[in-house]
């Protein structure tokens, strides 16, 4: 991302439909020329809502939408300098990849000359070249997603907006994609939006993140300020695996909050620059965990644990266990040695620990 001029512009946005649902509440937000940016968050958020009055499918109750430094009250989608991608791609079955491609320029009269040349361009970025003669049926799942991206793009918007575009894929597809999507939008140099209620799929594809609950903006920050910083127990609890405990601050010791955790006996210190006092959330990410048989030496925060459950992936198991009063967690472990032989079994007496640098103190 080279400029940081705004060309989305959102000012206490709020959508409701009836009297009874909110879907969009009071959101203002900037989203910078050349970003990939995404809206993230669980099903009925609002995410969706959002992106469509961006497009002009929806309009907002209150607020106001600039694109480009133009209010968007009252402009037609198809006065909008957007184009939208839907999760369901919405492809002519009937029409082939060419003329699938170069629609929306046949349908507003552009010359058949600069058609062909553009969707041979469009066909090219997409990596679709050599199909244009393809109809959607003789197409695989991620072809046809590349026909809509393609279909999107012939007309030069200034903003892509993408609707849940990977859905429809497998895992392994969908990885795959997330990949291509990228390359596409800094080969192409345009703003992309994309809605997604994946946390995997947000990180790997934005420059930065918006997340969404109950129609509220909760933080925007880029992925890894999101997941190494999040502001709430909701975007903590939301943005990946995380072991999320209930404590209370017990004061101040050595420049550190003094913290202890709810049902266990003894206090933890923690690095914390912000004010906290009563309740609060502490928060651990599983892979910043180390399971050994001994207690490890240092200023690192241990428990005996025992071994309660475990589920193996291949390449990593998640491990759980269980302290003498009750307190669950979870920890990533690295199958790093090729053996037959498990190195934990459930049931074992273990170490658990974390550095407390690892720890985060979460006060909403």
């Amino acid at each position: 991302m080279t400029e940081t001029k705004s060309i989305i512009s959102i000012r206490n946005v709020t959508k409701r439909f009836g009297s009874a649902v909110t879907a969009v509440d009071n959101v203002s937000l900037d989203i910078q020329e050349g970003e990939f940016f995404a809206l993230l968050g669980p099903s009925g958020c609002g995410k969706t809502t959002l992106l469509r009055m961006m497009a002009g499918f929806e309009n907002p109750t209150k607020g106001r939408i600039f694109i480009v430094g133009q209010d968007m009250n009252g402009v037609d989608p198809n006065h909008r300098p957007v184009n939208m991608v839907f999760q369901s791609y919405a492809v002519f079955p009937h029409m082939t990849v060419a003329k699938n491609a170069g629609y929306g320029l046949k349908v507003t009269g552009v010359a058949r000359q600069e058609i062909e040349e553009r969707v041979t361009e469009a066909l090219s970025l997409v990596k679709l070249s050599g199909f244009e003669k393809r109809f959607p049926h003789q197409l695989s799942g991620g072809q046809v997603q590349r026909v809509a991206l393609a279909r999107a793009l012939i007309k030069k918007p200034k903003v892509l907006l993408l609707d849940e575009p990977l859905s429809a894929l497998d895992a392994k597809l969908r990885e795959a994609m997330q990949i291509e999507l990228v390359k596409l939008q800094k080969s192409v140099g345009i703003t992309f939006i994309i809605v997604t209620h994946s946390q995997d799929e947000a990180l790997s594809v934005a420059d930065r993140i918006a997340v969404m609950e109950a129609g509220k903006l909760r933080q925007t920050a880029s992925p890894l300020e999101l997941y190494e910083n999040p502001n709430s127990r909701f975007c903590a609890d939301f943005i990946g695996k995380i072991n999320l405990l209930e404590a209370e601050v017990a004061g101040v010791e050595d420049g550190r909050l003094l913290v202890e955790i709810k049902g266990e006996s003894r206090k933890i210190k923690v690095p914390f620059e912000g004010e906290a006092q009563g309740k609060i959330g502490i928060a651990i990410r599983p892979e910043k965990l180390r399971l050994s048989k001994a207690e490890p030496a240092g200023e690192a925060i241990t428990f005996p644990v025992k071994i309660t459950d475990m589920v193996y992936y291949g390449n990593a198991s998640h491990i759980y266990v269980e302290t003498a009063r009750g307190l669950s967690l979870s920890v990533d472990f690295q199958n790093e040695a090729r053996t037959a032989e498990p190195s934990i079994i459930i049931g074992n007496e273990m170490w658990v620990s974390w550095q407390p640098q690892d720890t985060l103190v979460l006060v909403e």
